[in-house]
């Protein structure tokens, strides 16, 4: 089965408003709530892909009410720690451009720590854990590692999206899935990436250091698959960006959707860019049909 984590769920509040005014009295002409995320966003695009999957991670409040709620509703399983804590509600206010405020997270004690762990020692060679997200300040800094260290000795595989000194500790370590975007890997070997071909020679090198595949998104211009044998170029379908929020997330999800129904890399890997596209081409999380659609305008070709 696929299990997700997100250490540091939210409610994403947004507002579309018209003409924001700072300091004066603004209204909203639409305002949407979603469970938040990278993790829940994996879970929930892969519900919708007819896969199932698992959430893990942190929850409380009447804001963790909602969460559960919500995944409920939409048919996605979840096992969340309870913090006794108000699950964070993150505001996104898009007039224009978009502005984000990101709430506190929640205190998370040792026991609460060892509980997730726990879950995660139940995993075995047949599940995915997907990591996502970055690491909450009331955790310790390898608290990732200490979970890919479980998996390791469980041959559980690994999919990790995420950046930072979080990455740059694991990294060495076998992945099943790395999902950096072209800026994210620019920064891990301080460089930056301005054509496929500089993604797939990046790419290469997180292959060479562990990582049994690599999907470099690149915005408009298309996305990277690298893995041991093979490098793939595709393109991004025509459409208008709506939502950048969830589309990496539905990438990985796309792909491994794919990959658990017996589909060829390449096949997962378009699978995956479909599902980022259509993601980013409307405002929640990318539907089936929608993805269905874009996959023929997807066209994948080797990098020499």
């Amino acid at each position: 089965m696929i299990y997700t984590c997100t250490l540091n769920p939210s409610i994403d509040y947004i507002m579309h408003v018209d003409s924001f005014e700072s300091g004066g009295l603004n209204r909203a002409e639409q305002t949407f709530f979603y469970p938040g995320g990278k993790g829940i966003n994996v879970s929930r695009v892969v519900g919708r892909l007819g896969v199932k999957s698992r959430a893990l991670g942190f929850i409380g409040g009447f804001s963790g009410d909602f969460i559960n709620d919500f995944l409920d509703q939409e048919g996605v399983q979840h096992a969340f720690i309870n913090t006794g804590q108000k699950t964070r509600v993150n505001v996104k206010l898009k007039s224009g451009d978009e502005t984000e405020i990101n709430g506190p997270g929640p205190a998370l004690s040792e026991e609460m720590q060892q509980s997730l762990l726990n879950q995660i020692q139940e995993l075995n060679s047949n599940d995915i854990l997907v990591l996502a997200g970055s690491v909450p300040s009331s955790l310790p800094e390898d608290y990732y590692e200490q979970i890919t260290n479980i998996c390791r000795r469980n041959h559980t595989k690994v999919v990790l999206d995420t950046s930072g000194e979080a990455l740059e500790q694991i990294l060495g370590q076998p992945l099943f899935l790395m999902k950096p975007n072209h800026h994210e890997l620019g920064d891990l070997f301080n460089v930056e990436i301005r054509t496929p071909e500089d993604a797939a020679l990046y790419g290469k090198k997180l292959v060479e250091r562990g990582v049994e595949n690599v999907i470099v998104s690149m915005g408009g211009r298309g996305a990277v698959y690298v893995g041991r044998d093979e490098q793939w170029y595709a393109n991004v379908p025509k459409g208008t960006v709506k939502n950048s929020v969830g589309a990496g997330d539905s990438v990985v999800a796309g792909f491994l959707a794919a990959y658990t129904e017996g589909k060829s890399m390449t096949e997962a890997f378009r699978f995956g860019v479909a599902s980022g596209s259509a993601t980013a081409f409307q405002d929640d999380l990318c539907q089936q049909e929608d993805v269905l659609q874009l996959l023929k305008q997807i066209n994948v070709s080797p990098i020499q």
